[in-house]
């Protein structure tokens, strides 16, 4: 099994604070675990990003992930990909990554989730859960009951896929989130956006770590 935190922090694109300086803050709260998420950027812009990201990350012992942009494996020290694409085609990634590099999928149904996990995705990110404004989507949001259903699906076709609720989540909704049985919670604007990046990013760990 790898590694997988229960608090995945994502970086995005905000007027106030560049990915690295994001990346330096969350490390700083106390982050082990961090999703680049860049989508405007050329290659060249992206890896100057990522180099001095992973470097961060390095001295931090933080893991990094890469939203999308597989392209760029083995030209950084990149952990893993998260792929928003849900017709992605997981086998295929997996023969061009390699085993050790860890590969995470969006879902939005059951159905979704069912078939990450039987192609072998190490983890999902299930959601939105609320309005998000880092991330514009016209995907339905999940509900308590649809989180808890999903669990026992997987379960019942016992096929085992850490899933983490993503999308417009407060500190607020982490008890109710974590009680309907989910590995973990993702989360960017409502750290990025808070009058104290590192109180709120410690506030999230503390309540997930409670509730795991």
């Amino acid at each position: 099994m790898k590694y997988i935190e229960k608090l995945q922090y994502i970086t995005h694109d905000i007027p106030h604070l560049t990915h690295v300086e994001q990346a330096q803050n969350a490390c700083e709260a106390g982050a082990k675990w961090i999703q680049y998420r860049c989508l405007s950027k050329t290659d060249e812009e992206l890896l100057q990003d990522i180099n001095e990201i992973a470097g961060i990350c390095d001295d931090w012992g933080t893991t990094l992930i890469v939203t999308n942009h597989i392209h760029l494996n083995e030209k950084a020290d990149i952990q893993g990909f998260h792929i928003e694409d849900m017709d992605a085609d997981f086998n295929k990634l997996r023969t061009q990554v390699g085993d050790d590099i860890t590969l995470g999928g969006s879902a939005n149904t059951i159905d979704n989730l069912i078939r990450l996990a039987k192609q072998g995705v190490d983890y999902a990110g299930f959601g939105p859960f609320a309005v998000t404004e880092t991330k514009p989507n016209n995907y339905p949001f999940i509900t308590l009951s649809q989180y808890r259903n999903a669990i026992k699906e997987l379960e019942n076709q016992n096929l085992n896929l850490p899933i983490l609720a993503v999308g417009g989540i407060t500190n607020y909704d982490v008890e109710s989130l974590m009680q309907t049985g989910i590995y973990g919670i993702a989360v960017s604007g409502a750290i990025n956006f808070a009058d104290d990046f590192t109180q709120a990013y410690q506030d999230f760990y503390e309540a997930v770590k409670l509730l795991s």
